[in-house]
């Protein structure tokens, strides 16, 4: 079954999984423009990976809860996609 996916996250001080619980879906992840600093990725290798604000990437089939974010407390990212 293919679900629309639509979620604004907000990011805290520590890592954080985008989900609680395993969820596959092609997305566009986005950090708005109004966010006061830039929010980190932890990447794969266990680096920091800043995205500004403003800047946006398109993910195909990922696991959203392997992704995890940090930041400045009152910024927060979009979600928007689906499970197709």
């Amino acid at each position: 079954m293919n679900n629309t996916i639509m979620r604004q996250i907000d990011v805290t001080a520590d890592y954080q999984p985008l989900v609680a619980d395993r969820l596959v879906a092609t997305v566009t992840i986005s950090c708005p423009p109004g966010n006061a600093d830039v929010v980190v990725f932890l990447g794969d290798d266990g680096s920091d990976v800043p995205w500004q604000p403003g800047e946006w990437h398109t993910l195909h089939r990922v696991d959203l809860s392997a992704i995890q974010i940090k930041g400045t407390v009152g910024d927060f990212v979009t979600v928007v996609g689906g499970t197709w």
